[in-house]
């Protein structure tokens, strides 16, 4: 069964990812209060409402309370952004991600009730600014303050050396979740793999160890 995402708030960071939910396969609503905005997503999106999402009644009436998730993706008004994700979760959406302007911000939407909160262009400076400052890292994901999943491409070193002659996980303390190569993607790795020249390595591991790669 297809999850269902409702976005609330369609500017660049919330039409982007209904845009991106949809093309996953996603059952996706958009809700905005611009026309114009719902007139460009119409043919994005599953459904594109325009309505008040600060209106109670308005949320009742859309069966907000249906949806997996909900994402919270309002911009710069940040009282209805609080107003929106206090009303949804009275509601009874099950998991909300709300979308924060500053920390203050984000205390208050997890004390309402937010289950994740976001700063996309906080978050986006540091994906550009880590990838910015090392050669071999190509993106990257932060699960934690101290842990990131990431892309790399394989040291020279590696090139023609399967996975357990270079014993990765001792070594450098990282585990190799996959290997990419174009457009194919390996997710069950072996022990025998060896790494060839045009290999992107999609690891796990503590920023440190995997900074240390990066330094060699």
């Amino acid at each position: 069964m297809k999850k269902q995402f409702v976005v609330i708030g369609c500017g660049r960071f919330g039409t982007s990812v209904a845009k991106k939910l949809t093309e996953l396969g996603s059952e996706v609503m958009v809700v905005d209060k611009s026309e114009d905005v719902i007139q460009q997503l119409s043919d994005s999106v599953t459904y594109a409402v325009q309505a008040d999402p600060t209106d109670e009644n308005t949320l009742k009436s859309l069966g907000i309370r249906n949806f997996d998730v909900a994402i919270v993706a309002i911009g710069e008004d940040i009282q209805a952004s609080i107003l929106v994700t206090l009303m949804i979760k009275e509601l009874g959406v099950k998991h909300i991600i709300a979308k924060a302007q500053n920390d203050l911000h984000a205390k208050v939407l997890y004390r309402i009730g937010a289950d994740r909160v976001v700063f996309p262009e906080r978050e986006m400076g540091v994906r550009v600014a880590k990838n910015l400052i090392s050669d071999n890292v190509l993106d990257f994901i932060e699960l934690a303050p101290e842990y990131s999943i990431v892309e790399i491409m394989p040291l020279e070193e590696w090139i023609g050396k399967s996975l357990e002659e270079l014993n990765i996980r001792a070594q450098y303390g990282i585990n190799v979740m996959a290997i990419k190569n174009g457009i194919d993607i390996n997710i069950n790795v072996d022990a025998d793999e060896v790494i060839k020249n045009n290999d992107i390595l999609v690891v796990i591991g503590h920023n440190d160890d995997i900074n240390m790669i990066n330094n060699e």
